[in-house]
């Protein structure tokens, strides 16, 4: 789920294979269809792939991946979230993931959240709308 810029520029093959299902979206989406995938990118330029329809629960970005919006994350289908660190953000999309997949059921469990990270993980709720 992360990929990485490594220094040498050269990217490993499962870094190769994510980019290039990034550039298949980014190509679906520039043909008017809506990707069934999103791109995430935190401040430290980690990037998350998943569903569109996780992704969306979170307010702002449903609405940075708005068509009718015209922003260039709903073209492109990739949003860059500058005010968060990829530790905070891979936390948020296994939240994302999280939800998505417990939508239906009545008794969820709780996440493991670490303490260390709560209060930034509530910073980035209110500021993704969740």
């Amino acid at each position: 789920m992360i990929a990485h810029r490594p220094r040498d520029g050269r990217l490993p093959a499962e870094d190769r294979r994510l980019r290039d299902l990034h550039d298949a979206t980014r190509s679906d989406i520039m043909a008017s269809t809506p990707s069934e995938y999103v791109t995430l990118v935190s401040c430290d330029g980690f990037e998350f792939i998943l569903p569109r329809s996780a992704a969306c629960v979170s307010g702002t970005i449903r609405r940075m991946l708005d068509p009718s919006s015209k922003f260039s994350e709903a073209i492109t289908g990739r949003c860059i979230l500058e005010t968060l660190t990829g530790i905070v953000l891979e936390k948020v999309c296994e939240y994302l993931l999280y939800n998505e997949k417990h939508k239906d059921q009545a008794n969820v469990p709780d996440m493991d959240i670490p303490p260390e990270l709560c209060l930034e993980l509530l910073m980035a709720a209110d500021y993704l709308d969740t």
